[in-house]
């Protein structure tokens, strides 16, 4: 299975010729012509993890991909058919399965309302949280770990990356930071990950691995 991180939140994931898209949001490069698409995962509703713009160029190249999101995604994209999903849930889409867990976006302040969000398990390898700090309670080989956003500090990095125990993990959501701040971060992370018995890696934007 291929891994490659777009930048900030958006994730494509090739198997079998086949791909995965999750959170393709505003701060990711326009993703024109991108085909073999099986799905669409978008994780909740913020402008971030998904735009109409986006969701139009997939399906205009991928007009069989299937949505995923949870209930407040179906809401903000009502122009599109979403299959919601909610922690607990699983289901198969083209050579991949999917596993959601999580509820809740993380809290940002008092002051603003706390939305949907759902982490997306794929083939019991990689997991995505999304904007939350979800654990799952099934081993995750492979994490996502978001390390800039106004919800977070590095501690609850530090501490996330310790309570999941990933063989390997690497920084998601860094949009929001400068190249030194994102640096710091990554080095935090994955000290975190060493002493929990894993490693972490940083992926350039387009870049792909082996998972």
């Amino acid at each position: 299975m291929r891994l490659t991180k777009l930048e900030h939140a958006c994730l494509i994931i090739e198997k079998d010729g086949r791909r995965l898209v999750v959170d393709p949001g505003s701060f990711t490069s326009p993703l024109m012509d991108l085909q073999d698409v099986d799905a669409i995962v978008i994780t909740h509703e913020h402008a971030d993890h998904w735009t109409p713009d986006q969701l139009t160029h997939l399906l205009a190249s991928n007009p069989g991909a299937t949505i995923h999101g949870p209930a407040g995604v179906a809401a903000a994209a009502e122009a599109f058919d979403v299959h919601v999903v909610t922690d607990g849930d699983s289901v198969e889409v083209g050579p991949f399965t999917l596993a959601f867990f999580g509820t809740r976006h993380a809290v940002i302040h008092e002051s603003i309302p706390v939305i949907d969000n759902v982490g997306v398990l794929v083939d019991g390898t990689l997991f995505y949280p999304g904007d939350q700090f979800t654990v799952p309670p099934v081993p995750v080989p492979v994490l996502a770990t978001p390390v800039g956003a106004p919800w977070l500090k590095v501690a609850e990095v530090i501490d996330y990356v310790a309570a999941v125990r990933p063989a390997l993990t690497f920084p998601t959501h860094e949009q929001t930071l400068s190249e030194p701040g994102l640096a710091m971060h990554f080095d935090r992370m994955r000290a975190s990950a060493r002493t929990a018995g894993g490693d972490a890696v940083r992926l350039a934007a387009h870049e792909s691995i082996e998972i």
